[in-house]
């Protein structure tokens, strides 16, 4: 199974945290942005877009697409139904099985909405964050708690039924009585997936250019430890299955697009940093959009980089992505898939990881252990 990513790299404003490829749309207020009809920006892009989706592999037809960004919303209702009109020409969206688009409560619209059921989208993930006024103002959102309620019924109303809420816990100066508050509202919307990432302070962000400052401190481990073992209580109680380290669902509606990723599966992706992984090659767009639409205006690729991973490097990469799943990774399917055994491949890291509490075996499969998963990424670092 393959899938499409479309990487839509505009934002109204960039979130204080995030280190995915975007920029502000405009220096104007938030208010005057969003009553624009359309921007010279995304008519340029929107045509760069064109031009790389037509150019896809002629075998390629994606059981999954996903949409994000940046903010996919961000664009106006004209330009958001001719990014519609065009993915929907360049692959057949009758054998695309889940079309997921991401969506900011504080650009979504009644019309978007009503657009992506007429071209079928199936799925949509909200980044709520908090519901908490405090919290929104500080991670730098544009929406309220009260945005987010809309935009759920928007959609429902609309018929997209298939929804993920994402929030955000480990937030400096909130609180575990706030977060609870925050999943009780999720768990009252009750929709098929939740999503629910700690608070990381990535580098080269304005929250992490704070923190060096020493105008923000992180929440001490123990807490943000205690937070994702609330998050994670709070979802199983309310019928939701953790899949992945930061990803619950409802029996069925696990995440397919990145399940793609966890299980090393191929998929190609458009638009400014987008990355790919198709047919034995890994490579990834330039990041600027003026480069990147430039390059396509020449005819050229927009590829940045391109490399083919020996046989050890992948089945490393393909062991921690497998990982990431709760239920981790079968050792006989690992060997079937890559050649190697784990064992040959990492073996005493892996018996230390065991011995130290992280990792487990139970049968034929290889898993994070209840304290492995908090502590995922120093995990990873030691089979890489």
């Amino acid at each position: 199974m393959a899938g499409l990513y479309i990487h839509i790299p505009f934002c109204v404003r960039k979130c204080i945290y995030c280190d995915f490829y975007s920029v502000e749309s405009s220096t104007e207020s938030i208010a005057t942005r969003l009553a624009h009809a359309s921007s010279p920006d995304a008519d340029r892009l929107l045509r760069a877009l064109k031009s790389e989706l037509g150019n896809l592999p002629s075998e390629f037809q994606p059981r999954t697409i996903f949409i994000g960004g940046g903010t996919p919303t961000e664009l106006a209702d004209s330009d958001f139904q001719r990014l519609l009109l065009m993915i929907s020409s360049a692959v057949n969206t009758d054998k695309v099985a889940e079309w997921t688009c991401e969506a900011n409560p504080g650009t979504l619209t009644q019309k978007k909405a009503e657009l992506m059921v007429s071209h079928g989208v199936n799925r949509v993930s909200i980044g709520v964050q908090s519901f908490h006024h405090k919290n929104l103002e500080f991670l730098g959102r544009i929406h309220s708690g009260e945005d987010a309620h809309d935009a759920v019924k928007m959609l429902r109303d609309a018929g997209i039924s298939n929804l993920n809420l994402d929030l955000i816990f480990g937030i400096p100066g909130s609180s575990e009585e706030i977060l609870r508050r925050d999943l009780e509202q999720i768990v009252e919307l009750n929709p098929s997936h939740a999503s629910c990432y700690c608070l990381m302070f990535e580098p080269g962000t304005p929250l992490d250019d704070l923190r060096k400052r020493g105008y923000v401190r992180e929440t001490p481990d123990e807490d943000s430890l205690s937070q994702y073992s609330l998050v994670r209580e709070t979802y199983e109680r309310a019928g939701y299955r953790q899949y992945e380290i930061s990803n619950f669902a409802k029996p069925g509606f696990e995440c397919r697009h990145n399940l793609l990723y966890w299980g090393d599966g191929e998929y190609i992706g458009v638009g400014p940093s987008a990355a790919s992984n198709w047919h034995g090659s890994r490579y990834e767009n330039v990041r600027g959009i003026r480069k990147y639409c430039d390059m396509l205006a020449r005819g050229e690729s927009a590829r940045n980089f391109e490399e083919r991973l020996d046989p050890e490097t992948r089945a490393r990469e393909t062991l921690v992505f497998s990982l990431r799943r709760i239920d981790g990774v079968s050792t006989a399917g690992f060997f079937e898939t890559t050649g190697y055994e784990i064992g040959e491949l990492c073996g005493g890291h892996v018996r230390a990881l065991e011995r130290d509490g992280f990792l487990e075996q139970r049968g034929d499969r290889l898993r994070l252990t209840e304290k492995g998963l908090f502590v995922s990424d120093a995990v990873f670092a030691e089979l890489i």
